[in-house]
């Protein structure tokens, strides 16, 4: 009964994510509705002490990611540096390469370390312009950053800096380059494969006379100046948002030590506030990197920016509460969910699967489906169960590296269902509905999950590492 109630509670908030209702409403809902089916008495300590605890601590730690991120994004639109690219890219790959662009354009900045909300935000200026401008439809955007920012470059390719790719390192002694081999060739068929789909969906609707569309919501503004910048120097606020992260998360920790403190100034004897400074480096560096590339944005564009900044980022702002909100709830919701019985009745039956990295796969993107998070369901599933992963793998001569890669993979995987916050949050940032868009993404999310079992496949035929 306690795994029904999981289940139920799951099937209907992706049934009302997928019909267009607000998440931040109905994401208590579902949590909450399932508690009182598991115990009544726990329903207002769950959303105090748990819901909104998480919730809170969520928003305390991005929220500035999300209005960083979006404001960046208005401001490469209005200064019509995201026009100049998008003529640039026709020129060099021709309008007919149009989803091959956006794709590398997000594998570029996923893997120089940029958070994968921030690229939504900072891509979509980009994309909306050169499907535009190449007619295809508008509904695709949304399937072609997914495949560019939360695919190969997410947790494939060896070295990527994002946090999937960085978690399973303190559970299995490993670093990010483990499996690079595997990893590589992973990376590869998802892309293959994701640009395959992606390209017979745009011959598709090219067939059926459907062009970009019309009466279209959060459509960039066009730019209203005379002359387009030069690509490279539209470029330069990209290459340092990429590069000033990657400085920055090397010299914060230099600088600040493991921990720093200070005492406020107020009435009284306050107590000194101690910031753990390893939790939360990558996110001053990536909020530092994005004022890095503000400023650049500013600088090299004054005259475009400085006219238009106040209507410009007013929307931007928006946007930025609303999708940080979305994601917020989702997080609430899965804490809540791992809280309950029926979860540990779904980790239990995950373990009964006899290999050791089919179990391992399947337990992680299961769980990473449950929660709609791929690093929250991954951070769940080996802190339970990592220990049965390693004795396992040992006692068939598996290499911790080869767990890495699959653990990795795995949590990017199944975690994009409806309710999954990135996902709503691409569809808030595009304009976009489920029902418009969802399929696509959900194409690349089974080749993302093929993808697993493919270089477990590869492993155990080869040996390969």
């Amino acid at each position: 009964m306690s795994f029904l109630i999981v289940l139920a509670a799951l099937c209907f908030l992706m049934f009302v994510a997928y019909r267009g209702y607000s998440v931040i409403l109905f994401a208590p809902v579902a949590a909450l509705g399932a508690v009182l089916l598991t115990d009544p008495s726990l329903v207002a300590p769950m959303f105090t002490g748990l819901f909104m605890d998480k919730m809170v601590g969520f928003l305390k730690l991005y929220f500035p990611v999300f209005l960083l991120g979006a404001i960046f994004g208005k401001l490469i639109e209005v200064s019509g540096f995201s026009k100049s690219i998008v003529a640039a890219t026709i020129r060099l790959f021709g309008p007919e390469r149009a989803i091959l662009s956006i794709v590398a354009v997000c594998a570029i900045l996923t893997y120089g370390g940029v958070s994968l909300f921030v690229v939504v935000f900072a891509v979509y200026p980009f994309a909306a312009e050169l499907f535009r401008q190449a007619d295809i439809p508008k509904r695709l955007i949304p399937g072609t950053i997914a495949l560019g920012a939360f695919t190969f470059t997410m947790d494939a390719l060896p070295g990527t800096p994002q946090i999937q790719n960085i978690i399973p390192t303190g559970f299995f002694g490993t670093d990010t380059w483990a499996a690079p081999v595997l990893g590589t060739l992973g990376g590869l068929f998802i892309l293959a494969l994701g640009m395959s789909y992606l390209e017979w969906r745009r011959r598709v609707a090219q067939r059926a006379g459907e062009g970009y569309g019309t009466e279209l919501k959060n459509e960039p503004a066009p730019y209203a100046g005379d002359k387009l910048a030069n690509p490279w120097i539209a470029l330069l606020p990209l290459v340092l948002v990429g590069v000033s992260n990657k400085v920055y998360t090397m010299l914060i920790p230099r600088y600040y030590g493991e921990s720093h403190s200070f005492e406020p100034s107020v009435i009284g004897n306050a107590a000194p506030v101690v910031q753990e400074v390893s939790r939360v480096a990558a996110i001053w560096a990536v909020e530092a990197a994005l004022l890095t590339g503000i400023l650049a944005v500013v600088v090299l564009a004054w005259k475009a920016v400085s006219t238009h900044f106040a209507e410009s980022t007013q929307p931007a702002i928006g946007g930025a509460l609303l999708a940080s909100m979305n994601t917020a709830s989702e997080y609430g919701f899965g804490a809540v969910i791992a809280a309950l019985p029926g979860f540990l009745v779904v980790a239990g039956a995950l373990g009964t699967i006899p290999d050791p990295l089919i179990n391992e796969a399947i337990t992680v993107t299961a769980l990473a489906g449950i929660t709609g998070s791929a690093s929250g369901g991954m951070s769940i599933a080996l802190a339970a169960m990592s220990d049965t992963f390693i004795a396992n793998a040992n006692a068939a001569g598996i290499p911790m590296e080869v767990l890495h890669r699959v653990a990795s993979m795995a949590s990017g995987g199944m975690d994009t269902l409806p309710h999954n916050g990135a996902v709503i949050t691409l569809l808030a940032v595009t304009g976009l509905t489920h029902r418009q868009a969802y399929k696509d993404i959900f194409a690349i999310t089974i080749i993302k999950t093929l993808a697993v079992f493919f270089i477990i496949g590869v492993f155990y035929a080869t040996g390969w590492v």
